[in-house]
C-alpha cells in the first residue's frame, strides 16, 4: 500500500512539473506578444502568431503529456486524494514565478501556500 500512495505522489508530482513548466512557458511567450488589439485584423495577427508559435504549441504539449498521466492517476486512485495531492502545483507555480518570472509574492500569498503544503502533508499521510 506504501509503495502505491508514493507511486501515486510521484506521478502527481510529474503532472505538476509538467503543468508548471507549461504555464511559464505559455506566460513568458504571451508576455512577448502585443496584445493591444483595436480591431479585428489586429486580433487576427495575434491569433496567427499564437498558433505560428514553437513556445505555445510545446506548451500545449506539456498540458496533453500531464492529462496522459493525470488520467492515469485517476485510474488507479480515489479522485480525493489524487486532487488534494495536485495542489503542489499551486506551490510550484508559485516558486517558479518568482524564480523564473520575476513576479511578486506578498507575505499573505506566502502564508496561503505554506497551508497548501500543510493540507497536503496531512492528506498524504492520512
Amino acid at each position: 500500500m506504501k509503495e502505491h500512495i508514493l507511486f501515486i505522489i510521484g506521478l502527481i508530482a510529474l503532472t505538476d512539473l509538467s503543468d508548471t513548466i507549461s504555464q511559464l512557458i505559455l506566460k513568458s511567450s504571451i508576455n512577448a506578444l502585443d496584445w493591444h488589439i483595436h480591431s479585428l485584423q489586429k486580433a487576427l495577427r495575434l491569433v496567427w502568431q499564437l498558433l505560428q508559435s514553437a513556445r505555445i504549441w510545446l506548451g500545449f504539449l506539456l498540458s496533453g503529456f500531464s492529462l496522459l498521466i493525470w488520467l492515469f492517476v485517476l485510474s488507479r486512485t480515489d479522485l480525493n486524494l489524487a486532487f488534494s495531492l495536485d495542489s503542489m502545483r499551486y506551490i510550484m507555480i508559485a516558486f517558479a514565478s518568482v524564480v523564473f518570472l520575476k513576479e511578486k509574492v506578498g507575505p499573505a500569498r506566502w502564508m496561503g501556500i505554506f497551508c497548501v503544503v500543510a493540507g497536503i502533508l496531512m492528506v498524504a499521510v492520512s
